[in-house]
């Protein structure tokens, strides 16, 4: 996984769970890699499977262990082709720009990508955004839902639990009024 997808915290977070990993089962990461290597499931879902069943390593351990094994499965090695396979609808596209201008322009702000949304972060995740059907993108925040008009209460999302509050995108334009209240407001907190 690359360093500059991940914010300080993230990075230290994955180092916790390498060192966890030795410490607790006794093998390296470079042994599980060899074992990951024997698995005889192809798709990533099948493989965190196996990995339990057999192995009784759980989701973030083996997760890791198969970023390490197959580094172009997860995806996280490049960004950029990530950002750019989930935002591929023009419409939604123009929302993502717009809000990841709004983000990054708040300063000291790592962008995450994620085969399902985007991300950004500070010390911690602020904002989330998912392409939804007919162009449009679903912001999450993690600000108060009675900061403005046009919020609403978090439904599920696999997003960042912090993330409370989200709205509907429509439009480039939409991310001018509550979205960019809502996304400073979050970032101060993050």
């Amino acid at each position: 996984m690359r360093d500059d997808n991940l914010t300080e915290r993230q990075r230290k977070w994955f180092a916790s769970v390498v060192q966890g990993l030795e410490r607790d089962t006794g093998k390296s990461l470079a042994d599980w890699v060899a074992i990951a290597k024997t698995c005889p499931e192809t798709g990533h879902r099948a493989r965190l499977k196996w990995f339990k069943e057999t192995h009784g390593l759980l989701q973030n351990r083996a997760s890791q262990v198969l970023d390490a094994a197959f580094p172009s499965s997860m995806g996280w090695d490049d960004p950029g082709e990530l950002v750019d396979s989930l935002w591929s609808d023009p419409g939604s596209r123009a929302i993502f720009e717009a809000v990841d201008r709004e983000a990054i322009n708040l300063g000291d702000v790592t962008r995450t990508a994620r085969r399902g949304y985007t991300a950004w972060s500070r010390k911690v995740q602020f904002a989330a955004l998912r392409p939804m059907k007919g162009g449009t993108a679903l912001l999450g925040v993690a600000a108060p839902v009675d900061l403005a008009v046009g919020l609403a209460a978090r439904k599920s999302q696999s997003w960042s639990e912090r993330l409370t509050a989200q709205i509907m995108l429509a439009t480039p334009e939409d991310v001018r009024g509550v979205a960019r209240s809502a996304l400073a407001v979050a970032w101060n907190g993050a």
